[in-house]
């Protein structure tokens, strides 16, 4: 029979993966000597994702052996468990490389249900070159750490009009045919910033932002930022409005405007 985790306690083992993570990534962060390689996918590696990444997984092998695991850099093992984690030991890996501090590790917690179904129960985003550390549980609400101090609980904005808001963004690469509404809908807000990857979800997260998009994604890029944000008050769907990350793409609003954004994405 499986052990079973309060949610306490699972949120205190995300959190000593992130410390663990964080000690790595910041020793490797800048290094003169950093080794990059290209995965079969072009996209960049470095020594500092794999070794955070194993490091994350020897934890969970000696804490949580029953669960088991989606993990960029060395792949999936016992998602048939009834619990998984999702790693993404570095997102933001070709900032890491070029010393721009908007990178992070990502860690969530997904369980299975009776029915089949699933749900992000905790997730962690930590992101030690700005100093700053975001979790979040399921019905616990969200939270964010700066300079390693005392969690703060963080809430989406009330803003209602896109006339009003600030919208986010990773960039304009592989948004294709969705690209012209992703323009027109940046020039009918009040503020766009592309700050990209996870930074960009926390924003609306914490209430600075209002809407954050991004194509082209994985599972381990959004599970965590997913409950972060909808944890906050927030609603977190695909550009074409499935719910939950996996879907390719991601989309953070404070709920109010989440409908609005998609009217303006959609391609007839």
């Amino acid at each position: 029979m499986a052990t079973q985790y309060s949610r306490e306690a699972d949120v205190a083992l995300a959190l000593k993966m992130a410390d663990a993570a964080d000690v790595i990534s910041m020793a490797r962060y800048q290094s003169q000597d950093l080794v990059i390689t290209t995965k079969p996918d072009n996209t960049p590696v470095t020594d500092a994702d794999k070794a955070t990444e194993k490091a994350l997984r020897d934890i969970l092998a000696k804490e949580r052996p029953e669960d088991g695991l989606v993990g960029e850099e060395f792949g999936t093992s016992g998602t048939d468990a009834k619990r998984y984690w999702v790693i993404d030991p570095i997102d933001g890996t070709k900032n890491f490389m070029r010393g721009v501090p908007s990178w992070s590790t990502l860690i969530a917690l997904i369980e299975r249900n009776d029915d089949g179904t699933e749900q992000i129960v905790v997730g962690v985003v930590s992101a030690p070159a700005l100093f700053r550390r975001w979790h979040a549980a399921l019905g616990l609400g969200a939270y964010v750490s700066l300079n390693s101090g005392t969690p703060k609980k963080i809430h989406v904005s009330g803003i209602s009009t896109i006339s009003d808001a600030s919208i986010t963004y990773s960039d304009f690469n592989s948004w294709d045919q969705y690209l012209p509404k992703v323009q027109s809908l940046l020039a009918s807000a009040n503020r766009t910033r592309g700050f990209g990857d996870f930074w960009a979800h926390m924003l609306v997260a914490e209430g600075a932002a209002e809407v954050a998009l991004e194509i082209g994604v994985a599972l381990w890029d959004m599970a965590a930022i997913s409950i972060i944000v909808t944890e906050a008050g927030g609603r977190f769907s695909s550009i074409d409005g499935v719910d939950g990350p996996g879907h390719g793409s991601g989309l953070s609003t404070n709920t109010i405007l989440h409908q609005h954004v998609l009217d303006a994405l959609r391609v007839k």
